[in-house]
């Protein structure tokens, strides 16, 4: 008894001193926490009356399927419809009204998608539709598959020629292949930058502090943005590698990455207006981050966590690796959600803030970032009910949403304006 005694005693002087470690870190930490007070704004359903075709929140052998609505976009093609794609493997579309009642089936790969709720990074993880899509057609998917354990693979789809709310069935073409060596940090975010290039979001491989060292090995995959091209082929590939790419001809080096030293980039976006390319990098700790990707980043994992060394073999602050815009404590949140910067016209106070939420904490904020001061002006909380956000989107107008894990298919919200209680 008074082992046990002890013993508790212990473990909760452990938890203790980790609450004071944690609470201190965010105090001396600049970039932790809302400096810039609460947004008169709330979070609602998108669409409270949509309808999900196929879907059930029961299985066919009886156990709980929430809607795992993992990706949300447009087609950009003019008609300002939305697609999400489930992370099961069906992507969906609709048309932009809040009355819609109901989505089609734009694709259904869920025989092809590995997904297990208690390995649940894995998936559908990825959509983008290609810059021409309106004239050729062409759209992408990143998912795991489900006849290679631990596989990703990146695949060229296109619309049915006779029916442009559906995906032509038969058609598929695998553009890329990655192997993983774990389930978990499998980034999956997938999208098309202002030069017409796919970009795309590799975690380090998962399992827990980087094990195989990838996020500081060029001569892998993982651990990096990749940057391709799908509308031309190298010799030997479904895609061609730009030869403005920072590691083209360098030993040991793969051609396709853009920029490394990631973790688990969750998620990432282009800022239509500037361009700019925003991740948000899941921490392993302590800290969570936001990162400003450029041509050639090294971003620090795992010799750095955010601003801070990492492990005893980590690294100090050092002129070759960059550190990120914002990052904030595991006493404020554990998951971060990255989202977009807003560029819509219903919100007039949040243009030109960057959007991202805590999936575990179920916070959400705005930020503004002065790129050319490089400087940080403000984060602001936005009242969100606490709901774990799993990923942002926009509709073709640049209207932002954000997505969660639903039992009642109620998955898509929006921001309105809080009105005045006076």
């Amino acid at each position: 008894m008074i082992q046990h005694r002890l013993f508790v005693f212990l473990l909760g002087f452990l938890v203790w001193a980790q609450l004071v470690s944690t609470s201190s870190l965010a105090a001396d930490s600049p970039n932790s926490k809302s400096n810039g007070g609460v947004l008169p704004l709330k979070a609602v359903v998108a669409f409270p009356d949509l309808k999900w075709s196929g879907w059930s929140p029961v299985s066919d052998d009886g156990k709980a399927q929430p809607l795992r609505p993992i990706v949300v976009t447009h087609t950009g093609d003019g008609s300002n419809r939305i697609c999400v794609a489930t992370q099961r493997g069906v992507i969906h579309v609709f048309k932009n009204r809040q009355s819609v009642k109901k989505t089609t089936v734009f694709l259904d790969i869920e025989s092809k998608v590995a997904y297990n709720d208690k390995q649940n990074e894995e998936g559908l993880l990825g959509l983008a539709f290609h810059p021409k899509y309106k004239k050729n057609g062409y759209f992408f998917v990143y998912y795991s598959q489900r006849d290679a354990a631990h596989t990703s693979v990146i695949s060229r789809f296109r619309v049915s020629k006779d029916d442009s709310n559906r995906a032509d069935p038969r058609f598929e073409e695998e553009i890329m292949r990655i192997k993983q060596p774990f389930w978990n940090h499998n980034g999956g975010t997938i999208a098309f930058g202002p030069d017409g290039c796919l970009y795309v979001g590799l975690g380090d491989g998962g399992s827990a502090k980087d094990p195989h060292g990838n996020g500081q090995n060029k001569g892998t995959l993982l651990g990096s943005i990749l940057r391709i091209d799908v509308d031309r082929k190298d010799k030997g590939l479904n895609y061609a590698i730009p030869r403005d790419n920072p590691f083209v001809g360098q030993p040991k080096a793969r051609g396709e990455i853009w920029a490394y030293g990631l973790r688990n980039v969750w998620r990432m976006s282009f800022d239509r207006k500037t361009g700019t390319l925003w991740a948000g990098d899941v921490g392993q700790d302590l800290w969570e981050e936001i990162n400003l990707i450029t041509r050639g980043g090294n971003y620090g994992w795992n010799l750095r966590e955010a601003r801070h060394k990492f492990g005893k073999n980590g690294s100090g602050p050092n002129p070759d690796l960059i550190e990120p815009i914002w990052e904030y404590d595991h006493g404020v949140g554990k998951s971060i959600t990255g989202g977009h910067v807003y560029r819509g016209k219903r919100l007039p106070a949040l243009v030109g803030a960057y959007l991202y939420a805590d999936y575990v904490t179920g916070k959400i904020w705005a930020l503004r970032y002065n790129e050319s001061k490089k400087k940080v002006i403000s984060n602001h909380l936005i009242p969100g009910n606490k709901l774990p956000v799993i990923s942002f989107g926009e509709d073709e107008k640049g209207e932002v949403y954000f997505a969660i894990v639903s039992a009642n298919g109620q998955g898509l919200f929006r921001f309105e304006r809080k009105e005045s209680s006076k």
